[in-house]
């Protein structure tokens, strides 16, 4: 069970935590897949209050909220009172006096989660926060290993991609090292964290060698909207060096192919890889409101 009221990422759980909610989302999965409506969150009200862009998440949520019988609310900053000049916390707050249970909150800055969560009633949990987490992406991340391989121990996981940059890669490096599986990230210099050692992962600036031996090669989408300066040349030399292809994965042609998208193709991965019988890319997505509705659940009712 979860053991605090909110889930602000996945550094701060247990490797016990990790695998509960795993193996609830694995009940959940069977339930959303049959197109079994749960009542376990009748009642309940779900807030989704995203101050950056999303489709799969957002949506995931609420997709899930409703499977587990909540009602749902959608709050976007482009079209509310933030606009107006509301804080996050009056925002917040407001919300908790319309009776509101769970806030998924993505946003910007990273901390604005933990930030809301001191502040409020309901149950706060992070839909991303700048480059800190995205823990239900990494959480839906070990659900497909975990389905395709039976355990996580062991697997060898190469990330590549804009490792400085992605929340996605952090809760998944904190997370699979806990579960006990090697990982390895691939990128340009520029495109890696200062302390990415402290991550606990290996370091390869050779997608081709850095596969040797993978069970899951995962892409990262480039993200030139965080990025103040050009830090590669050009996108097509990028692609060259960094994309997953099939003269890459020629030392592991049988790996698990994964990217929590949006995928630019031919940038991070191309058309034949993302498409191709090896990506897990789109059971990604139905995973995701698996995983949300564990966690929901979790938060709620233990």
């Amino acid at each position: 069970m979860l053991r605090k009221k909110d889930l602000l990422g996945l550094k701060d759980l247990t490797k016990e935590e990790i695998e509960d909610i795993i193996i609830r989302a694995e009940s959940m999965k069977e339930a959303f897949v049959g197109g079994e409506m749960l009542n376990s969150l009748k009642g309940k009200c779900v807030a989704t209050l995203f101050y950056e862009n999303s489709t799969r998440t957002k949506n995931s949520f609420e997709t899930a909220a409703r499977f587990l019988g909540a009602r749902t609310m959608s709050i976007a900053a482009s079209n509310s009172s933030i606009q107006k000049g509301e804080s996050l916390v009056d925002t917040g707050r407001t919300l908790d006096a319309l009776m509101t249970d769970i806030i998924v909150i993505r946003h910007s800055m990273a901390g604005a989660p933990a930030l809301l969560a001191q502040k409020v009633k309901a149950s706060i949990i992070n839909g991303g926060d700048g480059m800190n987490e995205h823990p239900t992406q990494s959480l839906l991340d070990l659900l497909t290993m975990k389905e395709k391989f039976g355990a996580i121990k062991g697997l060898k996981v190469v990330m590549v991609g804009d490792i400085k940059h992605s929340r996605v890669a952090r809760s998944n490096l904190w997370a699979l090292g806990k579960l006990g599986a090697e990982t390895t990230v691939v990128a340009p210099q520029t495109l890696l964290p200062s302390n990415v050692e402290e991550l606990g992962c290996e370091v390869s600036y050779d997608l081709e060698e850095a596969v040797v031996g993978a069970n899951v090669v995962m892409g990262l989408r480039i993200q030139l909207e965080r990025q103040k300066v050009g830090l590669f040349p050009t996108i097509s030399e990028y692609g060259k060096e960094f994309a997953i292809t099939e003269e890459k994965l020629a030392a592991c042609p049988d790996a698990l192919i994964m990217h929590p998208g949006p995928v630019n193709r031919g940038v991070e991965i191309t058309s034949e890889i993302r498409d191709g019988e090896n990506s897990v890319i789109n059971e990604q997505v139905t995973n995701g409101v698996a995983v949300r509705m564990a966690v929901m659940d979790m938060l709620i009712n233990g």
